[in-house]
């Protein structure tokens, strides 16, 4: 008897396990919605910077289209180390 108590908590547990490493509906859209937040977020660095250091070198519209180009690559690396980690 308490070698069949024993395999049906084990059982259990397996499928407990199995089960938390399938995304359910509300993970996946934090996931995509934590994907675009950090996207919107890296461009609006990118931007806010490059635009505050043309207003303050006198350098109108390089230094806003070089960082706006660098807040772009840093959300692509944001998404292949989210893409990475799922």
């Amino acid at each position: 008897m308490p070698d069949d108590e024993n395999s049906d908590l084990r059982a259990k547990s397996d499928k407990q396990q199995s089960n938390s490493n399938q995304p359910n509906g509300l993970g996946a859209v934090m996931f995509v919605s934590q994907m675009g937040a950090t996207i919107i977020i890296c461009v609006a660095v990118g931007l806010a910077a490059g635009y505050y250091l043309d207003k303050l070198l006198g350098t109108s519209p390089w230094l806003l289209l070089v960082f706006t180009l660098l807040g772009i690559a840093a959300a692509f690396k944001s998404i292949f180390d989210f893409a990475k980690k799922q």
